[in-house]
């Protein structure tokens, strides 16, 4: 297997362990709150890169600007962590995986383009109506029911996007360090504020945690966190974040069929119609190739 190939086949697992982060969340909301969640998976996935920004011989030094942005970032993760838990404790992990993932792309052009950083073309606009139509579709909108369309776990994935193309935003104008460094810091900031303002770590119910509850806990932050980011980071290092970014899109798949399997989840069909509309609209977007192959081979 040459160098470039383990990439993509690593790149594969991480993309798996982000879709299967909605199934892990679903079975801790089962134990723990969201902040509770959010203290021991960054708590764990911070100490975990310690070695692994030393062997990559990253410096630790951060300067000022890029701290302030890693504080703004941190409460962005704090608050899109609840909404993504709560939207995945009271629906289903199916639709937040599909949902979320596919938004948030769409989302953070949306902003940029209220921003003045996006020039919108016609069709960047024909790209975001198909995306509206897939999440529509996501949502059963044709049942014209407000009730069901409506209901607060939509909502709470719908935030969570949101949140998540700000933070996307946010984390773009740290230029001086590295991206795993920084996603160091923030995860390091995570804790720290969602230690001192939202969870009592004394009163946290250790006792009741099971080895599911374990298993659960190191996937979403060994796999889903500390794996997954740096592969991901490493890939755009090594194969560049055009060839990178098409690997994003078995994401929102990976959530439904693990879903499916771990929690038994009724795999919904206009939620893969959905999916597959509004992964299109994120490649028109971001004129994403997909499994394009360069020659050039990975050193």
């Amino acid at each position: 297997m040459t160098h470039k190939n383990l990439f993509f086949f690593l790149l594969f697992i991480a993309m798996l362990a982000w879709g299967g982060s909605w199934v892990n969340v679903k079975i801790l909301g089962h134990y723990i709150s969201a902040y509770e969640m959010i203290f021991l998976r960054f708590g764990i996935t911070a100490i975990t890169m310690v070695p692994i920004i030393i062997w990559l011989k990253h410096s630790f030094k951060i300067d000022l600007k890029s701290f302030g942005l890693v504080v703004l970032v941190a409460l962005a993760l704090i608050f899109y962590n609840k909404y993504y838990y709560l939207g995945t404790k009271f629906g289903t992990a199916s639709l937040g995986g599909a949902m979320v993932t596919t938004m948030i792309p769409i989302l953070t052009f949306v902003l940029l383009a209220l921003m003045g950083v996006k020039k919108v073309s016609s069709k960047d606009l024909f790209a975001l109506a198909l995306g509206a139509v897939g999440v529509l579709t996501m949502l059963h909108i044709w049942t014209f029911d407000l009730a069901h369309i409506l209901l607060i776990q939509n909502l709470y994935f719908i935030i969570a996007a949101f949140l998540w193309a700000i933070l996307t935003i946010i984390s773009s104008k740290s230029t001086k360090i590295s991206p795993i460094v920084f996603t160091f810091y923030m995860y390091i900031m995570t804790v720290v504020l969602d230690c001192v303002l939202l969870v009592d770590v004394s009163a946290m119910p250790f006792e009741t945690f099971d080895g599911i509850f374990w298993i659960n806990m190191l996937l979403i932050s060994l796999a889903a966190s500390t794996f997954a980011n740096t592969i991901f980071f490493l890939g755009i290092e090594k194969l560049g974040a055009a060839e990178v970014s098409s690997f994003v899109f078995l994401v929102p798949f990976s959530a439904i069929g693990l879903s499916a399997i771990f929690l038994d989840e009724k795999v919904d069909l206009f939620i893969i119609i959905g999916t597959i509309l509004t992964l299109f609209a994120v490649k028109m977007l971001n004129n994403i190739t997909i499994l394009k192959r360069r020659r050039k081979s990975v050193e």
